[in-house]
């Protein structure tokens, strides 16, 4: 079993007792954001967006109505102008772009694609798109997509300080419908219509080129070489690197990962070859880029390191000081004991085949490293790292559910390092915001000017338990009869000075609490809530992305029964759905499927 180091240990031990109840408190004073604007017709072609030229197919259409999933978000300001921000996700908008069967259900074979969500006024609004290139894209710019899959995800965005912005995504699906999933990388370039010199508010605007970095073996199911998890970060240095492209991912052969990287010194046109960062570990991934002020390059990620009687988690990382082309030996920053929601083999629990022994309904999150720095301070090679590890004494759970072992709960809280380059050394971990009886998962970091800022999953306002022992025993919004709650995760947020540390404090920055259970995958069986959530800061702004289920409309599932080996009808996570005799969902646009990407301004 994975196990705290002692002086974490001993933190959480002598705090975990120590629980509260109180109130929801109020979020921050701007009001939360809808970035994907699927509904009444809010997709638009990037190439209306630029050149004002009407164009639409099928897919911008079905992304106009379809009430649909998105997650995975990330966000970039420009660092040019404040005002403009995009945000991506995995989104899902397109899917029911097909027709419909027999008994008239909307046939799900469209594309999951990156969503390119843009704002020109600060993030209190934004103007919903796809990323060029998605099947059935038959715009102008679709043949400046040099790409070959059928699907995109885990987008990541980064822009230079002249006015491009690059979209990096994994991708898969063969387009001819085989059970391929080629496992490729790549990365788009959005340029500044008007060049360099052009109004900053058009900044990374119009689409450019998509290019693949990376290919996969194009094995079925995602075996053999398959490319995933990514990272990008640009050089804003203005330093002999300025300018380049870093971009990062895991690459998965069947039992074994390796981080791996790649750089374009040409704004995305072309890639160097992929440089391996790691040697054959047994477990690495999510993997994040940073750029310190002197133009070094660190990579930083998570790994299962020990073997099977000492195993635990690492962050460790990876340093360049030539400009990405080649890398020291990577090294441990800090160990500690990661956590993974799971019921035996499961990380994530539902209905029907996605059942799961305990009963319970919960979606997967695991221990998931971040890390920034801040390009503009030429005196430091600091890396801020974040993290989300167990927290407090372990809990038998009573079930096959666990978090750190079968049938063995825990909390889990964020944790603040600082690693210092220049010399591998690194400060003690110490807690972003103590917990009372809330998991905290899923944390993003952002460094400016003197200032960290941080933001995460929350789950303090969950109804569903009372206490820290009954919340470490229980998933996140899960009662201990199989109920699941609608007010169970909420997004908070911190700042507090590179000087002094974190201070303990948070605050609320979502509006509303939602129900992160609904099983709006496999159809209508499981739920899915990504993997990630977002933070950026340049000047006066920061603003943070999550997924949000506030505009989900729960309903009943006509295939459950009590001996569907899952919760019984009205346990809280079914959505609206219409099924007749056996039928698909004929009604996946009434709001079931209504998986939203919120964003606000964060502390």
């Amino acid at each position: 079993m994975r196990r705290l180091t002692p002086v974490l240990a001993t933190l959480a031990a002598a705090a975990f007792a120590a629980t509260m109840t109180q109130p929801a408190p109020a979020s921050t004073p701007a009001g939360d954001t809808r970035l994907s604007n699927d509904v009444g017709g809010g997709y638009t072609s990037n190439y209306t967006m630029v050149t004002g030229q009407p164009y639409t197919d099928a897919t911008l259409t079905e992304c106009g109505r379809s009430r649909g999933r998105q997650n995975e978000p990330s966000v970039a300001i420009d660092p040019r102008n404040s005002n403009v921000l995009v945000g991506s996700s995995n989104d899902y908008c397109g899917v029911y772009n097909d027709g419909v069967d027999a008994d008239g259900a909307p046939i799900a074979s469209g594309p999951i694609w990156l969503g390119y969500y843009r704002s020109t006024t600060g993030g209190s609004s934004f103007q919903s798109s796809l990323v060029p290139g998605y099947p059935g894209d038959t715009s102008p710019y679709a043949g400046r997509a040099h790409i070959r899959t059928a699907s995109a995800g885990d987008p990541v965005l980064a822009w230079d300080t002249h006015g491009r912005l690059f979209a990096g995504s994994e991708s898969s699906d063969d387009p001819a419908g085989t059970k391929k999933t080629f496992g490729d990388v790549w990365v788009a370039t959005y340029r500044n219509p008007g060049g360099e010199g052009g109004a900053t508010t058009n900044d990374g605007k119009e689409f450019q080129r998509s290019e693949i970095v990376a290919r996969g073996s194009s094995a079925p199911n995602t075996l053999g070489k398959f490319n995933d998890k990514t990272a990008i970060e640009v050089d804003r240095t203005g330093g002999s690197c300025d300018g380049t492209v870093y971009f990062a991912w895991s690459r998965f052969t069947n039992t074994s990962s390796n981080i791996y990287l790649s750089r374009s010194t040409d704004h995305g046109a072309t890639w160097s070859n992929p440089v391996r960062l790691t040697q054959s570990t047994h477990d690495v991934q999510v993997p994040e880029i940073t750029v310190t002020g002197n133009g070094h390059v660190y990579v930083t990620w998570v790994a299962t390191v020990g073997n099977k009687h000492n195993e635990t988690d690492a962050v460790q990382y990876a340093r360049s000081t030539n400009c990405g082309a080649t890398f020291a030996q990577p090294a441990d920053v800090v160990t500690f004991e990661g956590y993974a929601h799971s019921d035996g083999s499961s990380r994530d629990c539902g209905d029907f085949a996605d059942a799961c022994p305990s009963g319970y309904t919960f979606f997967r999150a695991d221990s998931s490293p971040r890390s920034a720095t801040d390009q503009n301070d030429k005196s430091s090679e600091d890396v801020h790292i974040v993290y989300d590890a167990a927290y407090g004494p372990d809990v038998p759970t009573g079930t096959s559910y666990g978090m750190v072992g079968t049938g063995v709960g825990s909390l889990s809280a964020v944790y603040y390092t600082v690693l210092h380059g220049a010399t591998g050394t690194h400060t003690d971990p110490v807690l972003v915001n103590r917990p009372t009886k809330q998991h905290q998962i899923f944390p993003d970091i952002a460094v400016n000017a003197g200032t960290a800022h941080v933001l995460w999953w929350d789950s303090r306002n969950d109804s569903s338990c009372a206490d820290a022992t009954t919340c470490a025993a229980q998933p996140i919004g899960n009662t201990a009869d199989r109920h699941v709650v609608q007010d169970a995760l909420d997004t908070y947020g911190t700042s507090f000075s590179l000087a002094s540390g974190p201070t303990g404090s948070a605050v609320r920055i979502s509006d509303k609490s939602t129900n992160p259970n609904f099983e709006q995958f496999d159809n209508r069986a499981v739920p899915f809530a990504g993997d990630y959530l977002w933070i950026d800061s340049v000047g006066s702004r920061t603003y943070g992305v999550w997924t949000d289920w506030r505009d989900t409309v729960p309903g009943t599932d006509a295939r459950e029964t009590s001996a569907d080996g899952g919760a019984e009808p009205g346990e809280g996570a079914d959505v609206l759905q219409c099924r007749t005799n056996g039928s698909a969902d004929t009604c996946p646009r009434s709001g079931g499927l209504d998986q939203n990407v919120y964003g606000d301004l964060a502390p």
